[in-house]
């Protein structure tokens, strides 16, 4: 797979010494969907800024398509496109004109309607900017970035605002860009998105990338877990030790292990010869959510 963007040991430096980024390094591939999660300044948008060419890095290199973003701007902008977290347009014309006045600066545009119906907007085309609720504002944002049938796509927070039908029609669309050859890099806040859409994901924390790898493979290395309620005059002490279950008030028990399958084996083989009923068994690996959370801990407990 041939990489489209790279970031090797980009650093972003603003007025005051304030590094953001400290240097990171990632790639992605062409065709590819790759999440760049953190938390709020983590360094998230000072990257994507450095990549799509609005800033200059402090240090280290950045590609897209072969080319520096910020020096080679004009050999870039035509073959991206870019969603903001806020389009900011004005709110008098409708969404037609809307599409119409940037269609008018853009390479290759395609015709509006084309670019109306991919977001789901055809029935409001008629409608004036201030009259659109905040999901259907982020479905024009990102009509715009689409317009000019990009290779490479940023999308910031794309489903913000969104109503869950709305997001549902959106990682639809972002995987019909993958499938067409697009290149998609996005920030999100919601985890769920980037577990489902991303092919590989960046976890940044404190202007470094502390993890990164496809979605399964970061959860991989946070442990599953098993759920439980034992019922009266059962303490957890009786479980198989090598469970190390933990019990909580209201006969809760919970089995963290990077063993799910042998661990619910045990398990359910102790209940069935013990004649025990596990109310409420509830077991799965790990989500990106809880990766996620895990990571942050760990990484403030470490810089304390």
């Amino acid at each position: 797979m041939t990489d489209v963007i790279e970031a090797e040991d980009v650093r972003r430096r603003y007025a005051g010494g304030f590094e953001a980024v400290t240097g990171i390094t990632f790639s992605v591939g062409r065709g590819e969907i790759f999440a760049l999660l953190g938390t709020n300044g983590a360094g998230k948008t000072s990257t994507v800024e450095l990549l799509e060419g609005l800033a200059r890095p402090s240090g280290g290199r950045v590609r897209v398509l072969g080319h520096d973003p910020y020096r080679e701007r004009a050999a870039v902008r035509p073959r991206i496109g870019v969603m903001l977290q806020e389009g900011g347009f004005p709110s008098d014309l409708t969404v037609t004109e809307t599409v119409r006045m940037w269609s008018g600066c853009t390479s290759g545009a395609r015709p509006i309607g084309e670019a109306l119906e991919m977001v789901g907007l055809s029935a409001r085309a008629r409608v004036r900017v201030k009259q659109l609720s905040g999901g259907e504002r982020r479905r024009l944002d990102l009509a715009l970035a689409l317009l000019g049938r990009p290779e490479v796509v940023f999308l910031d927070e794309p489903s913000t605002g969104l109503d869950v039908e709305g997001r549902r029609d959106t990682w639809e669309l972002v995987r019909a860009l993958r499938e067409d050859g697009t290149t998609v890099l996005l920030t999100t806040h919601y985890l769920e998105e980037a577990e489902t859409l991303a092919d590989r994901l960046a976890i940044m924390h404190g202007g470094r990338v502390v993890t990164a790898g496809t979605p399964a493979e970061v959860t991989a290395t946070r442990p599953a877990r098993i759920r439980f309620v034992l019922p009266d005059g059962i303490p957890a002490g009786r479980l198989p030790l090598s469970l190390r279950a933990a019990e909580s008030p209201g006969r809760r028990v919970e089995i963290r292990t990077h063993e799910l399958q042998d661990a619910l084996g045990e398990l359910l083989a102790w209940a069935r010869d013990n004649g025990v009923r596990l109310e409420g068994l509830d077991a799965r690996s790990a989500s990106l959510e809880e990766a996620f959370l895990d990571i942050a801990r760990q990484t403030d407990k470490a810089e304390v």
